[in-house]
Parts: structure tokens; C-alpha cells; sequence
């Protein structure tokens, strides 16, 4: 239909095309014999000239996805004319045009065009990795030939929802640009068990039937938006993140020097710049796109990657401390340092690996940069920089590892962490449950990714900076927008959930209400909020939206978190052969995603920044986890060891020598991980202020709990007298 429409409108002056150069009528053969009035028609619509609407004889279309019969020899005119702007314009954005994969009729001279929704991004509805078989049969009553696929659980599930959306609409099955068959919905098909029926030959079915076993399943079926933008941070917001790591990353390095001395300080600084040359280059090989996820993804790389090389000095140090050379305190300070290492890395590594595979949208990104800062990780901090200390081992260097201010530092620690436990869980206890009261009476606050909104696209007569405009419809709004450049520097897309719930008529109207009076600033000359609201001056286009995280990632979110939990708690069960490690691990999660919810809760509307919860929280609450994790592991590593050195201790006595040996490395992984954040929270800008500020209250808390909360259920949850030996040690040889 929308075809048809567009006959008269093509005979319009204003969309009279310009042929000049493309030469598409000379080749018609009928026009010489139109008469008059019939050739002019043609040359004033020279798309309907070549192309023949898909019409039965009362001149109605024929249902289907076909709108028109063209014959071979003219496809690369109609394609011409398709990608012609006036006319592409007169066809709904979202419809593309896909030609059949062979031709019709007697001499196989036509074929059909067929017009299709697309998905977004381009992306099917479907993939073919759901089909799990497909095979040619025959109806029983007519004899003609069909085609049966089947679906895994999965696929059942997708393709009873897609095709309850398309009764008595067609999906078509298409692959390398070409539509295969284009089926008609009946009903909504359930179990994943379904029938293609048609016209087929034997030939065709079986065609039919490969295609769908051979892997991908192009149903290209709805799509929301399809447009070019720029980066939702905003060019100043870029360049303040990009300075404000460069200041907190030359902190870190400054660091190292000052507290483990110049030359071991130097080479953990050439490692850590290493391991971000490594990372950035293998994202770029691989074209990754680098979002607030993958920041996330790399802060957690620095934080693991300075940990690997605090690990190994505070080993070396403790070696140097018990009297060994240089050379012997070097070579048993990295082979005692392996084990915490390896442990910590390979528990976020498996994380890693499970939220990549079967993660989706932030979760992958997070994942995907998480993964490959780890390998380049435990590359650069313990090949790289073992071969330079074997260096300098060889021209007879003098290296130290510590200073006259950091000598001292924690060496006498005596915190009674384990007598003091109850007390932390009383305090823990209070915040949680203050939390989850806030949780439940006040809620999140839910960002458009989560809840829907509405999309204004607005231009200006001069260039505008997103993160200005953000600000002061925000003050309009009274909450904060999305704001990102749309194509050219002087438009705008803004996305909002202000009054998202208010179904009135006249709601997009006192929203545009509110943008005017905060884009004031903006806007030149004599406009009236009628010319505002009504004109083409500045609103180009405004739609609600939905939201962009649907129902099927935030399920498959959980999913994946919960099977990240159990790798890491089958795998702490693996290396120290206790249950209660695995479950002061989980415990200590569990803990700090729910301190991080509740303050983000109770905080939000206190705060002078927004804390809205969109994809990059997520990434926040991964890092959180990763880094909590990591920590802990590190210190069950230690009480590991102590309890296979020391096996007639008191276990209270081996858990705090633990706790209070690893009070240095603690400090300075924490210190430099938090740095950067810091950093970046306060110069990086009001864009990512509330992304930042999860890290940051993460990392705090998962310092915490590693010390407070890991390790004191561990000690709780062991039966037996003080003196039974049932945790398993390992001693260090």
C-alpha cells in the first residue's frame, strides 16, 4: 500500500527527479509504443516504468512481503532509483528492499522485490543457531512438498514470541541479502516446531531446508530507530575523562616509586605502561568500541595489574627480611608470589570468560576488555619484569625495594580483626539493612535504559556542547537527560523519562514546554514556544521509546552473574579445599552489590550528581565484584599458607597474622585502584560522575569486606574445637 501511495506523490514538481546522467529510460523498450499520455505518466514516475506492483486483478496488493515484479534485466535500474535520496524519502525509514533469490516465470525473466522491516541494528530476529533441524516432507491431502524445522529451548521461546507479534504478516528467511521464502503467521507457534508450506518443488524445498540447517536465519522483523550519532559523552567530556586518567595514571606511577624505591618502582612503572600498551593495541586490532563498560574493564586491569606487582614485592620483601640475598630473595619472592597471583587472576579470568560468552550488550564490553587486560596482566608483571630484574641481577645493580619512609610500613600490625569481627557485622548489618529499607520504600532510580522514554532530536543555528545542554534541561526537567550529538555538531538527541509514566494527550507538549524554557539560551532570535513546539526550526522529531535494556538481556544479566558465582565458588572449593572459602567469598559479594545498591539508593536526590542506574551501572557492579573477588582470594592465599606453616596455632592467631601481613599489600592496590578512580570522578567531568562514583564507593567496600567480612565467616563457619586441624593447608616450600 505504501507503494501505491506513492504514485502521485512522485508526479509532484517538488520531487520531480533529476535523471540526468543515469540514462534509466533510454533502455525501455515500450516506451515507443505508449501513446502519448501513458509515456509521459512513465517518465514522471520512472520507478512504476520498470517496476510492476505485486497486484491481484481487483488491483489490491497480493498479502506477502512482495511489492513488485521486475524483470531481470532492470534490477540494477531499480536499484539505482531505490537509492536515489527523494526517493528513499518517500518510504518509511525502517523498510528495506531485498530481491528473491531466483527468478519467476517461464523463461525466468521476472523477479520479485520484496519489502521488509528491518531490526536493530540490522540484526535479525533470529539467528539460524536456534534451528536445530530442518527436512522436506509432503501434505498428506494435497502431495505438495513442505518444509519442518525445529528449534532448541531457546529458539522455541524467540519464535513463539516473534511469530505471536506477526499474525497474519510474513517473516522472511533470508540469507546473504536474498529472501528465500517470505511464510505467511497463522497462529502464534509454540514448542519450536514449525511448517513452511508453499508452491515448492523438490528442488526449491530442498534449498529451502539447507538454508535454515546451514546457520543463520535473517528474519529481519522490527526495528525502533536507525540514525547516526556522536559520542554520548561529548567531546569536552572525552577530553576531561582522557586528562583526568593521564593526571591519576602519573599518580600511580609516582607511587610506586616513592614506596617501593626507584629502581623496583621504575620497572613496575614500565610494566604497568607495558600492560596498557598491550591492551589498548589488541582493542584496537580488534576494532572494539570503547564505552563506559570498557573503562570500567580497564580501571580493573590497572588495579589487577598493580596488585600482580605489589604481590610479588611485598614477597620479596619478606624474603630480603629474613635475612636471604639479593639474587634468592628475587627468585622465591615471585615463585611464593605465584600462587596468590594466579589465584586472583584466574577466579576473575573464569568470571570473565562466562559473562563473554553468554553475556550481552555492557556485560560483554566489560567482559571483553576484563578478559584481555588479565592476559596482558600476568604478562607484564611477571615475564616483563623478571626479565629485567634478571638484568639487572647479571651487571650487579643495587635494588631495594623499599624506602626509609615505607620500611616500617605495617610490619608491626597488630589488629585483632577476628576478636573485633561481631562488631563489623553489626555495622555491615546497619548499612544493609538500611539499604534495603531505602530499596524497598524509595527505590532506584531507574534510567531511560531501564524504564523507556521519549526522543527529541533537536537542531540549532550554531555548534552546542552536549554537556551544557544536559545541564540545563536538567534543571528544566529536574532530573538529568541523555543527551548526545545527532550527525552534526549543532543537533542534539535528548532522551528523557521526565512525566515517562503521564499518558495524557498534552504531555509531549509541556515536555517540549520545559525543554524550551531550559534550551533559552540557545535559541536565537524572535521564537515563540508555538514556533518551538509547532515548527521545523528545532524539533525535528520526537517518538517514545522503549527500554533499551529488554526483558531477555536483564534476564540472561542474572543468569550469567549467577553462573560467574558458582565458577568462583567452585573454584576457591578447588584450590583450598574448604567449602567455607567458597562461601566467605559469596558471602562478601553478596555483601558489598548490596552496600553499593542501598547507598546508591539512600544517597540518590542527596548527592549534587545524578545517580540514575543505566548499562554502564552495570559494568559498575561487575567491577565491583571483580575487584572484591580479587582481594579476597589474595588473603585466603595467605591464611592458606600460615595454616600449613604453623599448624599448632590457634586459628584465631593464624587468621589475624593473615589478615595483618597482607595490610600492605591492601593499602597499596586499594590506594592506587581508588586513585585513579578518584581522579577521574573528580576532573572526568558531571557525564560519568555517577558511573565513577559506584567504583569508587566498590572499591572501598570490597577493601572491606576482604579484611572484615571474607575472612570472619570463614573463621565462623568451621566447626570444631580451636585446636582441630580441618583446614587443609599448603606449605610453602
Amino acid at each position: 500500500d505504501d507503494l501505491l501511495a506513492q504514485d502521485d506523490l512522485l508526479a509532484q514538481d517538488d520531487l520531480l527527479l533529476d535523471t540526468s546522467g543515469l540514462d534509466l529510460l533510454s533502455d525501455l523498450d515500450s516506451t515507443s509504443m505508449l501513446d502519448d499520455q501513458e509515456a509521459q505518466f512513465y517518465r514522471e514516475n520512472p520507478l512504476i516504468a520498470v517496476l510492476t506492483p505485486y497486484l491481484d486483478n481487483s488491483r489490491q496488493f497480493i498479502p506477502g512481503s512482495t511489492v513488485g515484479v521486475v524483470l531481470l534485466k532492470d534490477t540494477a535500474k531499480v536499484n539505482a532509483y531505490l537509492a536515489i535520496p527523494q526517493i528513499r524519502q518517500l518510504f518509511p525509514s525502517d523498510m528495506k528492499f531485498a530481491w528473491h533469490f531466483q527468478p519467476d516465470g517461464e523463461e525466468q525473466q521476472f523477479i520479485r522485490l520484496h519489502a521488509l522491516k528491518s531490526t536493530r541494528n540490522n540484526q535479525p530476529a533470529m539467528d539460524g543457531k536456534y534451528v536445530t533441524d530442518a527436512r522436506v516432507g509432503t501434505d498428506p491431502y494435497t502431495g505438495q512438498f513442505n518444509v519442518s524445522m525445529n528449534m532448541n529451548a531457546e529458539g522455541a521461546k524467540r519464535w513463539a514470541n516473534l511469530t505471536r507479534e506477526n499474525v497474519n504478516q510474513s517473516i522472511a528467511i533470508v540469507m546473504d541479502g536474498l529472501v528465500y521464502s517470505a511464510p505467511n503467521v497463522s497462529e502464534e507457534i509454540k514448542g519450536g516446531s514449525s511448517s513452511i508450506s508453499g508452491d515448492f518443488s523438490q528442488t526449491d524445498a530442498d534449498d529451502l531446508a539447507n538454508i535454515l540447517k546451514s546457520g543463520k536465519m535473517p528474519a529481519r522483523a522490527r526495528i525502533e530507530s536507525s540514525e547516526v550519532i556522536g559520542p554520548s559523552l561529548g567531546a569536552k567530556s572525552v577530553k576531561d575523562g582522557m586528562n583526568s586518567f593521564l593526571i591519576a595514571f602519573v599518580v600511580v606511577l609516582a607511587y610506586m616509586i616513592f614506596y617501593y624505591s626507584r629502581r623496583a618502582g621504575m620497572v613496575a612503572d614500565i610494566a604497568l605502561l607495558a600492560n596498557m600498551f598491550f591492551l589498548i593495541g589488541v582493542l584496537a586490532s580488534l576494532q572494539a568500541v570503547l564505552t563506559l563498560p570498557g573503562i570500567a574493564g580497564i580501571v580493573l586491569t590497572i588495579g589487577m595489574s598493580v596488585d600482580a606487582n605489589v604481590l610479588i614485592y611485598e614477597r620479596i620483601r619478606e624474603e630480603l627480611a629474613a635475612g636471604k640475598n639479593l639474587k634468592t630473595a628475587i627468585k622465591d619472592g615471585y615463585k611464593n608470589a605465584y600462587s596468590a597471583i594466579f589465584d586472583a587472576q584466574i577466579t576473575t579470568f573464569l568470571t570473565g570468560l562466562i559473562l563473554f560468552f553468554f553475556g550481552t550488550g555492557p556485560i560483554k564490553g566489560f567482559a571483553t576488555t576484563l578478559v584481555i587486560g588479565i592476559l596482558t596482566s600476568l604478562f607484564s608483571a611477571i615475564i616483563l619484569t623478571r626479565l629485567m630484574y634478571e638484568r639487572m641481577l647479571t651487571k650487579n645493580r643495587s635494588i631495594t625495594f623499599d624506602t626509609k619512609i615505607t620500611r616500617n610500613a605495617f610490619k608491626n600490625a597488630k589488629i585483632d580483626f577476628i576478636g573485633k569481627r561481631k562488631m563489623f557485622y553489626v555495622i555491615s548489618g546497619v548499612v544493609i539493612l538500611a539499604g534495603i529499607a531505602s530499596l524497598v520504600t524509595k527505590g532506584l532510580d531507574l534510567g531511560v535504559d531501564f524504564s523507556g522514554g521519549r526522543n527529541y532530536v533537536i537542531t540549532f543555528k550554531q555548534d552546542v556542547e552536549t554537556a551544557e545542554i544536559q545541564d540545563n534541561l536538567a534543571a528544566a526537567f529536574g532530573e538529568t537527560p541523555t543527551v548526545i550529538t545527532y550527525g552534526s555538531k549543532n543537533a542534539v538527541r535528548v532522551t528523557t523519562k521526565y512525566l515517562i509514566d503521564d499518558d495524557r494527550p498534552e504531555v509531549d507538549s509541556i515536555i517540549k514546554a520545559q525543554m524550551f524554557e531550559g534550551l533559552q539560551p540557545y535559541i536565537e532570535g524572535e521564537v515563540s514556544l508555538d514556533d518551538f513546539i509547532n515548527g521545523q526550526d528545532y524539533i525535528i522529531s520526537s517518538h517514545k521509546v522503549g527500554p533499551t535494556i529488554a526483558d531477555d538481556i536483564k534476564r540472561t544479566a542474572l543468569l550469567v552473574i549467577f553462573a560467574s558465582l558458582l565458577i568462583i565458588f567452585l573454584y576457591i572449593l578447588a584450590r583450598f579445599r574448604n567449602w567455607q572459602f567458597g562461601l566467605g567469598a559469596l558471602g562478601a559479594l553478596v555483601h558489598d552489590v548490596l552496600i553499593v545498591l542501598g547507598l546508591f539508593s539512600i544517597l540518590d536526590g542527596i548527592m549534587p550528581f545524578s545517580l540514575e542506574l543505566d548499562q554502564s551501572f552495570i559494568a559498575a557492579i561487575l567491577t565491583v565484584v571483580g575487584y572484591s573477588i580479587n582481594d579476597t582470594v589474595v588473603v585466603f592465599d595467605r591464611i592458606r599458607e600460615y595454616v600449613g606453616l604453623q599448624k599448632k596455632r590457634e586459628r584465631r592467631d593464624i587468621f589475624n597474622t593473615a589478615l595483618n601481613s597482607t595490610l600492605s599489600r591492601t593499602f597499596s592496590t586499594s590506594l592506587s585502584t581508588f586513585f585513579v578512580v578518584l581522579a577521574i570522578f573528580v576532573f572526568g567531568g558531571d557525564v560519568i560522575r555517577g558511573f565513577t562514583f559506584a567504583l569508587m564507593i566498590g572499591i572501598v567496600v570490597g577493601t572491606y569486606s576482604s579484611l572484615f567480612i571474607a575472612t570472619p565467616l570463614v573463621y565462623d563457619t568451621i566447626k570444631g574445637d580451636e585446636t582441630a586441624r580441618i583446614l587443609k593447608g599448603a606449605v610453602r616450600k
